[in-house]
């Protein structure tokens, strides 16, 4: 049985307009580069229209697996039912790194399934996201505020504690 996919609303939202954007936009530029590359000639040797053809193939996996994603098994996390006791999808945690001069950090936690729809326009986002198959969002996952939680990461380990637990503002996402 898959496994249940939760996204934040915004996520979800996000999904559903870059699908329409894929399927309707996106879908007409491709088609109009394969169009112009069948005019260079010979297929066989038309760097063009294989470069083409090989950009159709990678749109067409993102359509199917965003399609996979939104038809599968879904719950939305809606930012007013949010739980702020605990560490969850949809929250946005602030940490304090005891191992870095207590340096303070603020992500919004968020399903691996949105990470990548985000990653295009993370730089625009007030607070940076977070999977919670990362090897933060792993560690903090279902703690409670006060917790101190020790994470492997690519550089060693660091300690963290959870500062605090809230819901994200409108203008988080």
């Amino acid at each position: 049985m898959p496994e249940q996919v939760v996204l934040t609303r915004g996520g979800y939202e996000m999904m559903k307009q870059k699908l329409r954007y894929l399927k309707t936009d996106r879908i007409q530029e491709v088609a109009a580069k394969l169009e112009k590359a069948r005019g260079f000639g010979d297929l066989s040797e038309n760097a063009e229209y294989a470069a083409a053809k090989e950009e159709q193939s990678q749109l067409d996996k993102q359509i199917n697996d965003l399609q996979a994603t939104l038809s599968g098994s879904i719950k939305i996390k809606d930012n007013e039912n949010l739980d702020t006791s605990r560490v969850g999808i949809g929250v946005v945690v602030t940490l304090e790194d005891l191992d870095n001069n207590n340096k303070i950090y603020k992500y919004m936690l968020v399903g691996s399934e949105e990470l990548s729809i985000l990653a295009d326009i993370q730089s625009d986002l007030n607070v940076q996201c977070i999977s919670q198959k990362s090897p933060v969002g792993h560690a903090i996952l279902n703690e409670p505020a006060g917790t101190v939680v020790e994470v492997k990461i690519p550089r060693g380990t660091r300690n963290l504690k959870i500062v605090s637990i809230d819901k994200p503002e409108e203008t988080d996402f």
